[in-house]
């Protein structure tokens, strides 16, 4: 499948935080967590754009509108001494999808990925997405059953930093 030549894909500049925000909101949405997505433009703008920056992102236009985003860091595995990249959301409205813009995306990740010397590339995924595992195992990635993710936030952090 080939991506229709209007579609373009390119970094995020000063100014995008609103359209991340707009598609973090439309994946929280979807993913029925939007009570949990509390970032704003400003918190955008720093992650994006400070000095080090700790987010990077990648929209996807068509005519000039944006239709969708990857928001991705690099982490670093000790066992293979080498960095990852840990694609923490994606996101293409519904309206365009099954166009190849996600598989796109996510091939201009693994090509950034090696360029920066990765080792691999990593993501999470709800268990009840079935549609996004179907299109992550079409493209070679396998699920880590045995690992399960560990989360320490709010009051629990709080504690145990006291």
């Amino acid at each position: 499948m080939s991506i229709a030549p209007e579609i373009v894909f390119r970094d995020a500049v000063p100014g995008d935080e609103g359209i991340v925000a707009h598609f973090v909101r439309r994946l929280a949405e979807y993913e029925k967590l939007l009570h949990e997505a509390v970032a704003t433009e400003a918190d955008f703008r720093t992650a994006l754009f400070a000095t080090p920056p700790r987010l990077s992102a990648l929209i996807a236009e068509q005519a000039g509108a944006p239709i969708g985003f990857a928001v991705w860091y690099y982490d670093f595995s000790t066992f293979s001494g080498k960095p990852g990249l840990y694609l923490e959301d994606i996101f293409v409205e519904p309206a365009h999808r099954g166009r190849g813009i996600g598989r796109e995306i996510f091939r201009l990740l693994a090509r950034r990925a090696l360029v920066e010397g990765c080792a691999r590339m990593n993501w999470s995924v709800l268990d009840w997405n079935a549609p996004s595992i179907a299109f992550y195992r079409s493209i070679g990635a396998v699920g880590m059953d045995e690992w399960t993710v560990q989360r320490l936030e709010g009051a629990a952090l709080a504690a145990l930093a006291a």
